[in-house]
């Protein structure tokens, strides 16, 4: 082969017969697959060499047992947003888009290098790993509920800024791809197939050699947005669709969440461009998204304080002193959720859109003395468990206020919301 291949550490290329080769995601030290900013590097590293490497066709395929990639690392996003926010105002959003469209830029450097790429999913690909499987030029996945592909970011206050706004819809449509990317729906087995998501279900332990039986075929491997005779969507025929689901989005959470109307933004924006146009807008709307207190908020609480939670609910370790918190703050909570004045913050029953007025990129509320007042005895309350929890102790009672309390998670739970006002 010439043009040797590069050297990597969380990837690795094996040859494979007649002029295939496998990229295997195999993160080392973890049990699994992440994209951390030097999985990212390498998958850049790999599309450059690719383009002009004497290959016939890749198979993309994990090197994990349990998943085929869980996503972004959520740890160095926080760091992320730490060096952005601590950046001067007027140089926040080049950081932030520059620091964070290297997946992307990855991902369609790999579909446009030339060679065919057929990925073989055995496992969950969500987030990132979703939108590396949506790169490939045939997917084969393997007919088994567990293993599944989907768009969760939403959950924790983001949205897909590795093209997953833009692929999504253009597979299976604007319809289908609403609820995965505004919900954290899944699409596994026939479903997927049926939604045009993969090209092909296969029993467990055949999805590598399926992927290398389409490659050594005649492939096409043009993404349907390439071809010459792609058309992109006009605003007629998505902006119906776009205007009622935006309504019903804000009479759900009163505008307090800006992640779901920043997806809709992307698709209604970016689906009637042409694709590498569409993704740089995906990503300019993730930079104004990833700078706001939501994301980060909603990460520390409904991610790392919740898979902490339940890993020590599950061992039954829960510590005292967050026992201790969760039992102390879970009645003034509930006074909170029950409390008419404080609906408009998104606490207990809805209140009117109405109460919301339009400020800035999405929807900002003035500073609401009123309700910081109402919050005042529950914030003074969590201030004293705060001084006493370790931060991963804090998240943790914060995710379980947020899950069994309906304290809004934009907010954090009432231990970060109490630190955020002391």
């Amino acid at each position: 082969m010439t043009n040797a291949p590069p050297t990597l550490e969380q990837f690795r290329i094996e040859d494979a017969r007649d002029g295939l080769i496998h990229l295997v995601f195999d993160a080392p030290g973890r049990t699994m697959n992440v994209f951390s900013n030097a999985a990212i590097r390498e998958l850049n590293i790999f599309a450059d060499w690719l383009k002009d490497a004497d290959v016939r066709g890749v198979v993309v395929r994990s090197g994990k047992d349990n998943a085929f990639c869980a996503g972004a690392d959520l740890g160095e996003l926080g760091v992320a947003y730490d060096m952005i926010v601590a950046a001067r105002r007027e140089d926040r959003f080049d950081i932030s888009f520059n620091h964070f469209f290297a997946l992307s830029q990855g991902i369609r450097k790999l579909e446009t290098a030339g060679k065919p790429v057929a990925v073989a999913i055995a496992g969950l690909a969500l987030g990132g790993g979703c939108e590396f499987v949506m790169g490939g030029h045939y997917r084969v996945l393997v007919d088994d509920p567990k293993v599944a592909l989907g768009l969760p970011e939403s959950l924790v206050g983001l949205l897909p800024g590795a093209g997953g706004t833009q692929r999504m819809p253009r597979y299976i449509g604007v319809e289908k791809a609403l609820p995965i990317l505004l919900e954290g729906g899944r699409l596994s087995g026939k479903a997927a197939l049926d939604a045009g998501l993969v090209h092909e279900l296969v029993s467990p332990g055949e999805e590598v050699a399926a992927a290398e039986r389409w490659l050594l075929g005649s492939p096409h491997c043009v993404q349907p947005w390439d071809r010459d005779d792609y058309a992109p969507a006009t605003h007629k025929d998505i902006g119906a669709l776009i205007d009622t689901t935006r309504a019903k989005v804000l009479a759900e959470t009163l505008g307090h969440y800006p992640a779901p109307l920043a997806i809709l933004d992307c698709i209604e924006q970016g689906f009637v461009q042409s694709f590498d146009a569409a993704i740089r807008t995906e990503m300019s709307i993730f930079s104004h998204l990833i700078m706001r207190p939501e994301p980060r908020n909603m990460i520390q609480a409904m991610f790392l304080g919740k898979t902490d939670y339940e890993r020590a609910v599950k061992k039954e370790m829960v510590p005292q002193a967050v026992a201790d918190a969760i039992a102390a703050l879970a009645p003034l909570a509930d006074a909170a959720r029950q409390n008419p004045s404080l609906a408009p913050a998104g606490f207990g029953a809805s209140a009117p859109v109405q109460t919301r007025v339009k400020a800035g990129f999405w929807i900002d509320a003035p500073e609401n003395a009123a309700a910081h007042a109402a919050l005042a005895p529950l914030a003074d309350a969590a201030l004293l468990f705060v001084k006493q929890l370790s931060d991963q102790e804090r998240r943790m009672a914060d995710y379980a206020l947020i899950s069994r309390n309906g304290f809004p998670a934009y907010l954090g739970g009432p231990l970060s919301y109490a630190l955020a006002r002391a």
